[in-house]
């Protein structure tokens, strides 16, 4: 009885490595490929160009970081903000350097798009 069992769990393992053997062949080309073919500076470059990024933080996650609402959104709310949390945050306080870093991101962020609004703002004025 055991070695008909025996037998198709060693039919089942001899088809399974073949099967993922099949899949690292696969996968190893695709890598060569890549490689050749920019690797992933290709990559990145392409979602840079589409808008794509997973490393920046957008103005609603920014205004999250800083708790504060779009309605709210003013340099000087960014300012206090941004006090209040940078130095709630400091390591000397015993504060996170990486929280103290995305608060930093994100009143960049917000300054720059707060910038971006008065320039829009002083185009339409001489228009």
């Amino acid at each position: 009885m055991a070695g008909p069992i025996i037998r198709i769990l060693g039919q089942v393992a001899v088809m399974a490595a073949g099967i993922f053997g099949k899949a690292f062949v696969t996968a190893y080309q695709q890598a060569i490929h890549q490689a050749k073919s920019g690797g992933p500076q290709a990559a990145e470059a392409a979602a840079k160009a589409a808008g794509i990024s997973k490393n920046t933080m957008n103005r609603g996650q920014a205004r999250m970081i800083l708790n504060l609402e779009k309605e709210e959104c003013t340099p000087q709310s960014i300012q206090k903000q941004y006090d209040r949390y940078f130095k709630s945050n400091a390591v000397e306080n015993g504060g996170s350097f990486y929280i103290q870093s995305k608060v930093y991101r994100a009143k960049e962020i917000l300054d720059a798009h707060m910038l971006e609004k008065e320039r829009d703002a002083k185009e339409r004025m001489k228009s």
